[in-house]
């Protein structure tokens, strides 16, 4: 079933009156079109969603007060534990990407403060003299179609810098997706590193107790081998995964705008525990549709298409409608001056073109933004759905390595310390059962960043924001794979 979309009903202005009541409507509105610049700049929108929905503050830094004030409070946080969300109100405030966005919306504001004020006038003098005779003419004109749809073109402009506002604010939430998704990989990198530490030391012991074991001929040289193997790959894995771990550190630190000596930032060395119970969004489609800010505006693109239907309808066979005013002084050396007033009028006559090319594009214009919001509501339902359900199963995997792989492993490892210090198995097997562990506990370290990772998009896919930052991950899955965990 194909959804047609409803056409606007056409509101055309027509003005019939006689001087008197064309100089009232003139008046007022000159008097009620023009708009004014705000004292924050188009900001309390963005202050709004920031505070509501991520719950810090956002600046708009204008002048070097407001730069030096911002740069006080990043410092604050760059001193201490860095956390998700002091990353996040660091980047708020810090990054200048995002200030060049709120630069966008006074430049935005701007434009609707000049799309709401009425014509200038124009204002012309000549002079024509010659055997000696004079005129001197002066003339003012103005547009009177552009004045008389200034209405109109004062409200399409405020619902165009709304939609300047809420882009902004999308910028910002956008920003803090990419905040979280780094600071999470890099604390996930850093506690691999740490694992990955421990790993290659024992790996080394290994491998020069079998290289001491290969020379009093104890040990064969296949063992001997594998031994060294095992060491030389979890040295490549420990450099590569260091390299990971520098390169998500400095992703962080641009997203947070920082450099010089601010970029000592400490973070943690292990990802947060999971929380005790998975978020319940019995309603999370309706909260998708009611909050989603590329939603918010794609309906306020269309309300303003709509209008400009109206106007497009309205103004179909009048495109130019021009009025002057003349006041014509003549001296003539064989008769008295005199003084002569008039108007002129100057309007395009619709012979070749009726305004139809025009309505056409601006119907289909609107039709085109009618069938793009309807396509966007069907995503935005779909990715909330999906985005949950990814959320709930990444808790899930990341609880079942923390409640029973993890101690099943540990009790492995436990026990087989027993046998070994009872001599009932040697070495070898030990460390087998080492290798086995360090593979689960990447596996478990790649679970529980999936799920932070999954929480951040969760948000994202309720609130808006999309992704912006696309760098690759590595699954719990993958890293279980490439750990040697299949020895």
């Amino acid at each position: 079933m194909s959804i047609q979309p409803k056409k606007p009903s056409a509101a055309p202005c027509k003005n019939r009156a006689g001087p008197a009541a064309a100089a009232v409507l003139l008046s007022s509105l000159l008097l009620s079109g023009c708009a004014t610049f705000s004292p924050e700049g188009g900001m309390n929108v963005v202050s709004s969603v920031a505070g509501e929905t991520l719950g810090k503050d956002v600046v708009a830094i204008r002048t070097p007060d407001d730069a030096q004030r911002a740069h006080a409070l990043v410092l604050a946080l760059v001193r201490r534990d860095l956390t998700a969300d002091s990353a996040v109100q660091i980047a708020l405030l810090n990054n200048r990407g995002l200030q060049a966005s709120y630069n966008e919306l006074a430049l935005a504001e701007a434009d609707m403060v000049a799309g709401s004020l009425p014509p200038n006038p124009t204002f012309s003098i000549s002079r024509i003299a010659g055997s000696g005779a004079l005129e001197i003419e002066r003339q003012v004109a103005g547009d009177i179609l552009a004045l008389a749809s200034l209405p109109f073109r004062s409200e399409i402009a405020r619902q165009r810098f709304h939609k300047a506002q809420l882009r902004a604010a999308e910028d910002t939430l956008r920003l803090a997706a990419d905040v979280r998704r780094a600071y999470y990989r890099a604390v996930a990198a850093n506690e691999l590193t740490v694992l990955l530490t421990d790993a290659n030391a024992t790996a080394e012991s290994t491998a020069q107790l079998a290289a001491k074991l290969g020379q009093t001929g104890a040990l064969n040289k296949l063992d001997q081998a594998r031994e060294q193997v095992f060491y030389a790959e979890t040295t490549a894995e420990l450099a590569a995964i260091r390299q990971d771990a520098a390169s998500a550190r400095e992703r962080l630190i641009r997203l947070l705008g920082l450099w010089g000596e601010d970029i000592h930032i400490r973070l943690p060395q292990k990802l947060p525990v999971l929380p005790r119970r998975p978020l319940s969004l019995p309603r999370i489609e309706v909260d998708a549709i009611e909050h989603r800010i590329d939603l918010q505006i794609a309906r306020i693109e269309l309300a303003a298409l709509a209008r400009s239907l109206d106007l497009t309808e309205a103004s179909r066979f009048v495109t130019m409608l021009e009025v002057a005013g003349i006041d014509r002084k003549t001296r003539d050396p064989e008769g008295p001056p005199f003084r002569e007033r008039g108007f002129d009028v100057q309007f395009q006559i619709p012979i070749f073109d009726g305004g139809e090319v025009r309505v056409r594009q601006a119907a289909e214009t609107y039709n085109l933004a009618f069938n793009l919001l309807t396509e966007k509501a069907v995503n935005v339902r779909s990715e909330a759905r999906d985005a949950f359900r990814v959320y709930r199963s990444t808790y899930d995997i990341a609880g079942h390595y923390q409640r029973e792989v993890l101690p099943l492993r540990k009790i492995i490892s436990d026990e087989m310390q027993l046998r070994f210090g009872s001599m009932q198995v040697d070495v070898f097997a030990l460390l087998t059962e080492a290798r086995q562990r360090i593979a689960a506990l990447r596996a478990a370290i790649g679970a529980k960043r999936d799920f932070w990772l999954a929480q951040s998009e969760l948000q994202t896919a309720i609130n808006g924001g999309g992704r912006a930052d696309t760098a690759p991950d590595l699954t719990a899955a993958t890293a279980a794979q490439t750990s040697g965990g299949g020895r």
